[in-house]
């Protein structure tokens, strides 16, 4: 893996770290990592296998 930096909103990472205390995600980057593979799959890899393509 890589490591990368971003910034987030307070109320996004207050929100991740309720998750974790809830025991949703072992951790913020698990948290944040699931997130981007469900983006990715909706929005890039299921688009591609089904032909679909961003209409500008």
């Amino acid at each position: 893996m890589k490591l990368i930096t971003l910034h987030l909103p307070e109320p996004y990472i207050r929100a991740l770290d309720q998750l974790v205390t809830e025991q949703f995600y072992p951790n913020r980057a698990e948290a944040i990592r699931e997130a981007i593979r469900d983006m990715l799959t909706t929005e890039v890899w299921e688009r591609k296998k089904n032909g679909w393509r961003k209409v500008n």
